[in-house]
C-alpha cells in the first residue's frame, strides 16, 4: 500500500550520468555509548549485529520487526548495522558507480517481495521528473516491467530508512554505522566479539549476542587485475576507461549483457522510436568489437509470461522431494529426475511427446533442451524468441513446459546438499544449467539491445566448447583465448560469468575459521564444493554452541551447496527464517528476565 505525503527529507549528491540524486537522510550514529561485554546479565537487551546493509539485511530486519506485530511492549533489543560503503541501504547490485545507469535489473515489481510498500506503489508516488532521472518512462510503469538497477537502489534505500524508523518507533535502539568495516569476528564465551575499523575512528572491539553476516557479492574494488584483463565487470565505472577496441567477454547471461551495454553506451547510443526496431549508433567508427563467449555459444531467452504467485506443482512437490531425501534409499538424483520428468509430462504433454521425454536420461534431456537453439544462429533465435515472448505477454499466454521448469528449480535445489560426489557433478553439469537458463531469462529490452548491437556489426557470440583455454599471463594485454588450438587475442578481456562460489579461504573473518566455527563445506558435507557449511537455519555447521548465534547469509560462501540462493527473492526467504529466529531469541531473553525479576526479594506474587 502506497504512503502519501512528504514524509522524507533529502540531500543532494552527485551521481553519474543523470541518475537520481535524492537520497534519504539517515542518522548515521557513531560508536554506541555503552560498550557491550560478554557475560552481561540476562536482564540486559539482546545485542544484534548486521554486517552489510543491502537487501538481505533489509528483508531480515523487516521480518524481525514484523515478528513483534502490533504489540505495545518494547522489544528489548539493540541493533547495530555495519556498512563499509558511505550509503547503507542500497546493496551492491543497485549502487551508483558500481552499476551503469543503463543496466537493467532482471526482476519485475510483481516478483519483488514487498517491504513497507511494493516497488510499483513506490514508483507510483514518485513525480515524473524523478522517474525520468532514474531512467524510467512515467507512462511505462507497470508491475511486470524491468527497471534500471539504480532505480531499485533508490527503492531499497527508502525501504531501509522506513524500517529504521519503524524499529526506533517500537523502542528498539538501532545504530547505523556507515563507512565502517568489520575486519574480524571471534567467539568469546557464549557471545561474539567484532573487531571494527571506522573511517573516522580507531579500531575497536564490540560484543554482540547474535551476528548476521550479509556481506553480499564479493568483487575486487579494482577489477583490472592485469593489464587489459578484468576479473569482473564491476564496478561499472571502471569499464568507462576501456577504449574502443576488440573486447572479449566470458559469459552470455545478464552479467555479460550488463558489461556489453555499459561499453556500448560509453562509445555510442541506442536509438528507438515507437513501432520501430531499436538501433545502435557508434561513435567509435567500427573500432569497438565485442564478443560474448560461453561453452554453448547461446544467448539467454527473453522473459516469458507466467502466473505470479506460482501455481502449485502436481508431482515434483516439496513434500515429495523431502520424502525422497529422508527415506534413506539413496540414488537421490535419479529418483528426483524421475519426479521432474513426470511433472514436465503432466504440465505439457505436447512438449513431452515432441522431445520424446519419457525415454530421455538426464544427460539426453540436457542435450535435447539446448540442442534446438544450438543448431540456430543465436541472434536469429533471439529475434524469434523475443517476438514469441512479446506475443505471449500481450495475450497472457504461458508456455507450460517453461513454467514447470521454473517452478521446479527451488524444489529440486533441496536435494543438492544431500547428493553424493558423482551425483553433484552430474547435477551441476546437466540439470543446473537448465534451471539457470529457465529462471535467468532477461528483460525484453536487453535482448533488443543485443540484436541492435549485432546489426550494427558491434557484437558477436562465440561457442567455447569443452576444449578451450584462456591465457591472461602473457606479454600481451588482455587475454589469448585458445579454442580447439586456434588462438584469438583480445586486448581487453572481461570475466562476466557472475558471482561464483568462493573457497572458505576467502572468508573475510579468519578467527572464526581458526576456531572451527566456520568450516569448509567439502570437509563437513562430503563433496568437493566451494564455500562454508551451513545448516537449514543458515548457522555454520560446528560443534561449538556459539555457531547458533551466527548466521551466514553471504552468497559467495553458500552458493556451492545452495546453487539457487541468489537474488532478491532469496534475500527475502533467508530474511524470513533469520528474522523469526532473532525475534524468538529476544522473546526468550525477555521471558527469562521477567522470571528473574519475579524471583527477586520483595517481588509481587
Amino acid at each position: 500500500m502506497a504512503h502519501g505525503g512528504n514524509r522524507y527529507r533529502s540531500q543532494k549528491i552527485d551521481m553519474p550520468r543523470g541518475a537520481e540524486k535524492s537520497l534519504i537522510r539517515i542518522n548515521f550514529a557513531g560508536i554506541h555509548g555503552t560498550e557491550r561485554r560478554h557475560g552481561n546479565c540476562t536482564d540486559m537487551a539482546t545485542a544484534i549485529a548486521f554486517v552489510g546493509a543491502g537487501p538481505t539485511t533489509i528483508y531480515t530486519l523487516n521480518a524481525l520487526i514484523d515478528s513483534f506485530g502490533n504489540s505495545s511492549g518494547r522489544p528489548d533489543a539493540n541493533i547495530t548495522i555495519f556498512e563499509v560503503q558511505a550509503q547503507p541501504g542500497l546493496g551492491t547490485p543497485y549502487r551508483p558507480g558500481w552499476n551503469d545507469p543503463a543496466m537493467l535489473s532482471n526482476i519485475a515489481s510483481v516478483e519483488i517481495p514487498p517491504l513497507a510498500e511494493t516497488l510499483i506503489d513506490w514508483l507510483g508516488r514518485q513525480d515524473d521528473d524523478r522517474l525520468r532521472a532514474l531512467g524510467i518512462d512515467p507512462s511505462g510503469v507497470d508491475e511486470r516491467t524491468f527497471y534500471p538497477r539504480l532505480a531499485l537502489g533508490r527503492f531499497f534505500l527508502d525501504q531501509f530508512t522506513q524500517l529504521v524508523e519503524r524499529a526506533r518507533a517500537k523502542g528498539i535502539d538501532v545504530n547505523v554505522r556507515a563507512r565502517t568495516k568489520v575486519i574480524d569476528i571471534e567467539a568469546v564465551g557464549d557471545g561474539l566479539k567484532l573487531t571494527v575499523a571506522s573511517a573516522r575512528l580507531t579500531r575497536s572491539e564490540e560484543w554482540f549476542d547474535y551476528v548476521v553476516l550479509a556481506t553480499g557479492h564479493q568483487w575486487p574494488e579494482e577489477p583490472e587485475v592485469r593489464p587489459g584483463y578484468y576479473l569482473s565487470p564491476w564496478p561499472a565505472s571502471a569499464l568507462q576507461r576501456i577504449p574502443a577496441t576488440k573486447v572479449g567477454l566470458r559469459g552470455s547471461s545478464l552479467t555479460a549483457i550488463d558489461a556489453v551495454v555499459a561499453l556500448a553506451v560509453a562509445h555510442g547510443q541506442f536509438e528507438g522510436h515507437e513501432g520501430e526496431a531499436l538501433t545502435y549508433r557508434s561513435k567509435a567508427d567500427g573500432a569497438l568489437q565485442l564478443t560474448m563467449m560461453s561453452r554453448k555459444g547461446l544467448l539467454p531467452e527473453a522473459d516469458f509470461y507466467h502466473p505470479i504467485p506460482y501455481t502449485p506443482l502436481a508431482i515434483c512437490t516439496q513434500a515429495a522431494v523431502i520424502r525422497l531425501i529422508e527415506d534413506g534409499e539413496g540414488d537421490i538424483l535419479r529418483r528426483a529426475y524421475a519426479l521432474f520428468r513426470q511433472e514436465l509430462e503432466e504440465a505439457d504433454p505436447d512438449y513431452a511427446t515432441r522431445i520424446a521425454l519419457a525415454d530421455l536420461t538426464l544427460e539426453q534431456f540436457s542435450d535435447r533442451y539446448f540442442g534446438e537453439r544450438a543448431d540456430v544462429d543465436p541472434f536469429e533465435w533471439a529475434q524469434a524468441n523475443l517476438a514469441e515472448a512479446r506475443r505471449n505477454f500481450a495475450r497472457e499466454i504461458t508456455v507450460p513446459w517453461r513454467y514447470a521448469i521454473l517452478r521446479m528449480h527451488e524444489v529440486m535445489a533441496l536435494i543438492v546438499p544431500h547428493l553424493e560426489e558423482d551425483e553433484l557433478e552430474r547435477f551441476d553439469r546437466f540439470l543446473k544449467p537448465i534451471f539457470v537458463d529457465d529462471y535467468a531469462t532477461v528483460p525484453h529490452l536487453s535482448i533488443e539491445r543485443l540484436i541492435a548491437l549485432h546489426r550494427a556489426g558491434i557484437l558477436d557470440v562465440k561457442a567455447l566448447g569443452e576444449n578451450y583455454r584462456i591465457d591472461s599471463h602473457g606479454a600481451d594485454r588482455g587475454a589469448h583465448v585458445l579454442i580447439d588450438g586456434e588462438d584469438h587475442h583480445y586486448p581487453v578481456f572481461i570475466e562476466a560469468t557472475g558471482q561464483r562460489p568462493l573457497d572458505v579461504d576467502a572468508f573475510p573473518f579468519p578467527t572464526l575459521i581458526e576456531q572451527d566455527i566456520v568450516q569448509n563445506a567439502a570437509d563437513t558435507q562430503g563433496c568437493s564444493v566451494k564455500g562454508i557449511a551451513i545448516d537449514e537455519g543458515y548457522h555454520p555447521v560446528s560443534d561449538d554452541p556459539v555457531s547458533r548465534r551466527l548466521y551466514c547469509l553471504s552468497l559467495p560462501f553458500i552458493l556451492g551447496r545452495h546453487p539457487f540462493v541468489q537474488g532478491i527473492t532469496s534475500s527475502h526467504e533467508m530474511g524470513m527464517v533469520v528474522g523469526a529466529e532473532l525475534a524468538a531469541a529476544i522473546a526468550r531473553r525477555a521471558s527469562r528476565t521477567a522470571v528473574r525479576s519475579d524471583q527477586q526479594p520483595g517481588a509481587s506474587i
